[in-house]
C-alpha cells in the first residue's frame, strides 16, 4: 500500500475515458474543441468570467504565472518552504528572468499577514532594493494545512493595498476546497487572487494543469501566458488531450469527488495516528513522528512512505483511497502505541 505521494497514483478512470475520447483529428496546438470549453467550464465552476489556459505542469504553471506578475527586478512573497522555493529547481527565477523569491517564515507553511506587512514596511522605495511585485501561497501548503477563505481575503487585501498581485498555488486546491465545503470563488478571485495555478495530476490527472486567470486583467495576462507557454517549450501539438483531461475533472464534480475520498483517508490514518501528528490534518497529508524501527515495521508489512528529516514520516493520500481502503495502515499505526 503506497502513500509515496499523490504523484504516484494510476490515473482516474474517468479521466482515462476522456483522453480515448478525444483520440481524433482536430486542430494543433490550442485550436482545438476541448480547449475551446475550457473558459466557460471554470467560468461556471468559479461563478465569474475567467481565462483558462491548459499547462504540462504545475511547475510550468506556478512559474508561467509569476512571469505575468513580476517583472525580472522585481520580488515574488512567499512562504520559505514553499514549492516555488525548495521544489522548482529555480524554474520561477528562469521564467521571470531573475526575480527575487522573498522568502519568510511561518507555522506549518504558511504566509501570516503580519510576518508580510512586516517584510513590505523594509522595503525602501528606491532603486537599490527589491520592489516586492507578487504574493505567492500554496492551497494547500507544504505540510497539509489550508488557508480559509478569511485568511486567503487578508493576504489579498494587503497585496493589493500595497500594489501587489497573489498568485495561488493549487496543486492540491482540490484538497483544500473538498476539506473546508466552500465555494472554489471563496478561495479565489472573491478573496483576492490573481492567478490560480488549478492542480489536476494530483488528483487523478495523467498530465496537465490549469491556469486560471481572475479580474479585468485577466485576458492581458492569459494573453502573455500564452506567449510563456509558447517560449517554454510547452505548447503541445496535441494539446486537446490536456484540456479534455481537465474538462472531464470539472464538469460534472470529479475533483471534487476524487479530493473528498483522499481527504478522507487522510483522516482515518489521522485518528490512528494522532498521538503522532505534527500538524493538523486538513488536507491529503500526514506527518507524524516515527522511529526508525517504527518505519521498519510498516515497511515490512508493505506500506511504503517517505522519511521526513529524523524520526518523521509524511503520509500522503490519493484519489484512490478512502477511509475503508486505508483501514490495513491505520491498523498498524495503532499496533505501534
Amino acid at each position: 500500500m503506497h502513500f509515496f505521494s499523490d504523484n504516484a497514483t494510476p490515473v482516474c478512470p474517468r479521466v482515462m475515458a476522456a483522453i480515448a475520447a478525444a483520440d481524433q483529428a482536430d486542430h494543433g496546438y490550442d485550436g482545438d474543441a476541448w480547449t475551446a470549453k475550457l473558459d466557460a467550464a471554470f467560468s461556471a465552476l468559479f461563478d465569474a468570467p475567467v481565462k483558462a489556459l491548459w499547462i504540462t505542469t504545475g511547475t510550468a504553471a506556478n512559474s508561467i504565472a509569476l512571469a505575468c506578475l513580476c517583472p525580472p527586478y522585481g520580488g515574488v512573497i512567499c512562504h520559505e518552504e514553499a514549492h516555488v522555493v525548495v521544489d522548482e529547481c529555480g524554474a520561477p527565477g528562469f521564467y521571470t528572468h531573475g526575480a527575487t523569491l522573498m522568502t519568510l517564515p511561518g507555522a506549518g507553511a504558511k504566509l501570516q499577514v503580519e510576518t508580510v506587512r512586516d517584510r513590505l514596511a523594509l522595503i525602501r522605495p528606491d532603486v537599490h532594493q527589491v520592489p516586492a511585485r507578487a504574493i505567492s501561497i500554496t492551497q494547500a501548503t507544504e505540510y497539509g494545512l489550508v488557508y480559509t477563505p478569511d485568511e486567503v481575503a487578508a493576504l489579498g487585501a494587503l497585496a493589493h493595498d500595497h500594489g501587489l498581485r497573489l498568485h495561488m498555488d493549487g496543486a492540491r486546491f482540490a484538497n483544500a476546497v473538498a476539506s473546508i465545503s466552500c465555494h472554489p470563488a471563496d478561495l479565489t478571485w472573491r478573496a483576492g487572487v490573481d492567478i490560480l495555478s488549478f492542480g489536476s495530476v494530483k488528483n487523478g490527472g495523467m498530465v496537465g494543469e490549469a491556469l486560471i486567470f481572475f479580474g479585468p486583467e485577466a485576458a492581458a495576462r492569459a494573453a502573455e501566458a500564452e506567449r510563456w507557454r509558447k517560449r517554454g517549450g510547452h505548447l503541445l501539438s496535441k494539446g486537446r488531450y490536456l484540456a479534455a483531461q481537465l474538462l472531464a475533472m470539472v464538469e460534472d464534480g470529479l475533483w471534487l469527488a476524487n479530493a473528498r475520498a483522499a481527504n478522507a483517508a487522510a483522516q482515518a490514518l489521522g485518528g490512528a495516528a494522532a498521538g503522532r501528528l505534527m500538524h493538523p490534518v486538513e488536507a491529503n497529508e500526514l506527518f507524524i513522528r516515527l522511529t526508525p524501527a517504527e518505519a521498519a515495521t510498516l515497511r515490512a508489512q508493505g506500506f511504503d512512505f517517505h522519511d521526513w528529516g529524523e524520526g518523521a514520516a509524511r503520509l500522503v493520500t490519493n484519489w484512490s483511497q478512502d477511509s475503508a481502503s486505508v483501514q490495513p495502515m491505520a491498523d498498524a499505526l495503532r499496533a505501534l502505541g
